[in-house]
């Protein structure tokens, strides 16, 4: 069952080509999706204007900084503090890239090695994981304000369709392929997760390693957006607390609401 291509077995009633010409429709409509997305809600244009604003800064070597970015803040999403969070996350974003492209090369090579559907049914069960794993224990309005895990808002709509997608795909393959009544589930959610890209988090995977460049260059450079820094040595920078309570204290004052997991609901 590992070792099958089940897409292979689909083109016994399905053409090669409409099951292609559908990997290749969802892929414009993740960069169409992609594009809308950066131009509505303004993200291009925040990204330039904070680029455009440390240019006056001394210079710095963007190589070093661009390599940081990729292995800290992409490959190891360094941006998660929560061990647990940055665990589930590696699991479903690794676990995605395997299982698109071995669906890719499945669909188009029919006489794909072993190898590739193996691939596949890896980076699903690696996506359940993660996915089911965030999504009913670690999101901060389950596991933090007490709400109910079935508690559906539309900010959800990624991670369901994406669950939605790839559960079915397993569950479809298992029963041996096929165009049946799976089948067509499979495409829906499908079409669901690629299509609602304006209107859900799947865009974040290409706009957000470059706000982390652009964050890591910032501090780099000097600029830091205007943020204050981490002393309060400069009188300058103690007036900006509007509490005067605060202007004096020092820096760390301890771990604060971070003392223990906010579960007092």
């Amino acid at each position: 069952m590992f070792s099958v291509n089940p897409f292979a077995v689909l083109s016994g009633s399905i053409p090669p080509a409409a099951m292609q010409t559908f990997v290749v429709l969802m892929a414009v409509l993740v960069a169409a999706g992609t594009l809308f997305d950066i131009v509505h809600k303004g993200s291009a244009k925040y990204f330039f204007a904070n680029w455009r604003k440390s240019k006056g800064a001394r210079d710095v070597n963007a190589v070093p900084i661009a390599i940081q970015t990729l292995a800290v803040d992409v490959l190891a999403s360094g941006e998660f503090c929560s061990a647990k969070r940055r665990i589930a996350h590696l699991l479903t974003m690794y676990g995605f890239v395997f299982y698109v492209v071995a669906t890719v090369v499945m669909v188009f090579s029919a006489s794909a090695s072993a190898l590739w559907p193996q691939l596949w049914w890896l980076g699903g069960l690696m996506v359940c994981a993660g996915g089911y794993w965030f999504w009913f224990f670690i999101r901060a309005d389950v596991a933090a304000e007490g709400n109910s895990p079935f508690r559906v808002m539309p900010a959800d709509l990624f991670i369901l369709s994406l669950l939605a997608s790839v559960t079915l795909g397993l569950i479809w393959a298992w029963a041996g392929g096929g165009s049946g009544v799976l089948f067509y589930l499979y495409i829906l959610s499908t079409t669901v997760l690629f299509a609602g890209v304006p209107w859900s988090k799947f865009a974040h995977m290409f706009f957000k390693p470059a706000a982390a460049f652009e964050k890591r260059v910032a501090e780099a450079n000097g600029t830091h957006q205007n943020l204050p820094t981490l002393t309060r040595d400069d009188p300058a920078q103690r007036e900006r607390h509007s509490m005067e309570l605060l202007r004096d204290a020092p820096m760390d004052m301890g771990l604060g609401i971070k003392r223990e997991p906010p579960r007092h609901y």
